[in-house]
């Protein structure tokens, strides 16, 4: 039996698109003779839905393009993910569902029956929870296989995954109890590094225990804060890979179940690899989908802006990059010259606007209203006030020419509030809000060497980091070495682990101590954050729902 898995990119509530790039797969599969499609998780209505779950006329479009798409399937069975009414018309009054799509109508369908409710996840907002499983008969020749149904975090049900059993109830076994000798899974599981080293042999563990064949298909692009990699598969009964399509790209495979050998296994990214084509993919979705044409950043010679930049050029190309600098009296003169190199070397428009005009002006206009005693002592107010006059600058060319103002800042200084709210704060996208400082420095070196010629300035990469907002300013005269700061902000937000712990695995108290104030402080600020990339496991977005007025310090 052949199986198609379409790994395909969604655009959320944009349902006819999304049926019409269903229906252009099924035809694909079936010229390739394959008897058996299966796509990913709420493919109809797009993943994560959020509250869009709550129009009762998209979710009638929905099952209309659902009926529609089973209307084609013939002589071809496709498995197809979408919001199923709950009939009952109690709870939620829906299901996150799948419908088993042949001989012209909806055969069958399975309603997802862990609802996942941890980090991004809301699912039980939304949705009620199946509590049926549902098999069906596939005809393969003379024999016929039976097929289970299960959708994303039904498959995440294990004590590998979190050391212990989060449900009461294991999909996979009733599945396999009820007969079922391939399972299939339909999911939308979005990237964070190091996913794909727990994912597979969490899948495969399982499928080794049970003896049966698994076909998982995963949803792949960017929807707002979320990144999905693909990397669907098919594991043979020993937990073997059988099957791998391609990382963070649309695709279609196709497998032969009974003759498996020579079917397309992709190789996935390395870590940092990875990183950056999820950002890559993740920024090229949000700008495509908001229905941005070009973007503009504000290039200041330093690593943020010059590492976003050459991720906007890999994502949309380079003539949809604006590239603008705004030297004040603070600016050494090679920030203007990196930034200006860079941009020679990215192949992207590039304008300097100076700053100092209106920064006199602004001086000139609030000193007068400071308190006498402060008015000759240069602090954080004269800073932001620079980097608001820069903000300032660049909205206005995002409103007056119409383009996406794309945010540099890092996950270790918004962490730790070393940005300024609407000034390098300002923007509609911050794609390297959950990149810490060090794996921009990792990323710079991947997109280099990976070129073979430096396309980020190598004195960009070299120079000591500064926010160039007073005399002689460096990052570290106020904090800490990023390599130190970054182990320090690993544990505390990622790991949620409380000071004392991470004193005892031998960082400096005070420094400890002093970082996790910063992190508690800054919580105002990051939300008014502009939507920002997921790529850890705790990103500062949906996740993570921290209060502000709280007294837990």
């Amino acid at each position: 039996m052949k199986v198609a898995l379409a790994q395909v990119n969604p655009t959320v509530g944009e349902i006819e698109g999304n049926a019409a790039r269903v229906l252009d797969h099924i035809e694909q599969a079936r010229s390739a003779g394959a008897q058996l499609i299966v796509f990913p998780e709420l493919v109809v209505f797009g993943y994560p839905p959020k509250d869009l779950v709550l129009r009762k006329d998209l979710v009638r479009k929905n099952v209309a393009a659902v009926e529609r798409i089973a209307s084609k399937c013939t002589p071809i069975t496709a498995v197809v993910g979408y919001i199923q009414p709950d009939p009952s018309g109690e709870g939620k009054g829906n299901f996150n569902a799948a419908a088993v799509c042949a001989d012209g109508v909806i055969q069958a369908t399975y309603a997802k029956m862990l609802l996942p409710t941890y980090d991004v996840f809301d699912e039980t907002r939304y949705f009620n929870a199946g509590t049926e499983v549902q098999t069906f008969l596939l005809a393969t020749g003379k024999d016929q296989v039976c097929a289970g149904l299960t959708i994303c975090e039904d498959l995440w049900n294990d004590r590998q995954f979190e050391g212990r059993r989060v449900y009461g109830i294991d999909p996979v076994e009733r599945n396999v109890a009820a007969g079922a000798d391939l399972l299939i899974n339909l999911s939308a599981s979005p990237y964070r590094a190091g996913v794909q080293q727990e994912r597979e042999p969490l899948f495969a563990a399982q499928i080794r225990a049970r003896g049966v064949t698994l076909v998982y298909v995963n949803q792949v692009g960017g929807n707002d804060d979320l990144i999905f990699d693909g990397a669907s598969l098919v594991l043979g009964a020993k937990g073997e890979v059988l099957a791998r399509a391609k990382a963070f790209a649309e695709d279609l495979v196709i497998v032969d179940l009974a003759k498996p050998r020579g079917a397309r296994v992709e190789t996935y990214p390395d870590r940092v690899g990875s990183i950056r084509e999820a950002l890559v993919l993740g920024m090229r979705d949000y700008i495509r989908k908001c229905g941005f044409e070009k973007v503009v950043i504000g290039l200041s010679g330093g690593i943020d802006s010059a590492v976003t930049a050459a991720l906007a050029v890999e994502a949309v190309g380079p003539e949809r990059v604006q590239g603008v600098a705004m030297p004040s009296r603070f600016s050494s003169s090679h920030s203007v010259e990196d930034a200006r190199q860079l941009a020679e070397d990215l192949g992207i428009d590039f304008m300097i606007v100076p700053i100092e005009g209106v920064h006199r002006a602004m001086e000139e206009a609030v000193t007068p209203h400071f308190p006498v005693a402060t008015r000759d002592t240069f602090t954080t107010t004269e800073e932001n006030i620079q980097a608001r006059i820069r903000g300032n600058i660049l909205m206005a060319l995002s409103n007056k020419l119409g383009l996406l103002l794309v945010t540099t800042g890092n996950k270790s200084e918004l962490a730790v509030g070393y940005c300024t709210l609407y000034g390098d704060m300002c923007g509609g996208l911050a794609v390297l809000s959950d990149v810490p400082k060090t794996v921009v420095y990792e990323l710079a070196r991947h997109i280099n060497e990976s070129a073979g010629y430096p396309r980020i300035p190598q004195r960009t990469i070299a120079k000591v980091p500064s926010a160039e907002l007073r005399e002689n300013q460096t990052d570290q005269d106020t904090l800490p070495p990023y390599d130190i700061l970054d182990a320090i902000l690993e544990r505390y937000v990622e790991r949620e682990q409380a000071v004392d712990d991470i004193v005892g695995e031998g960082f400096d108290r005070k420094i400890v101590e002093q970082v996790a104030r910063m992190v508690d402080r800054s919580e105002y600020k990051r939300k008014q954050a502009p939507v920002g990339l997921k790529v850890t496991s705790r990103a500062f977005g949906t996740g993570r729902r921290m209060p502000i007025a709280a007294r837990h310090r």
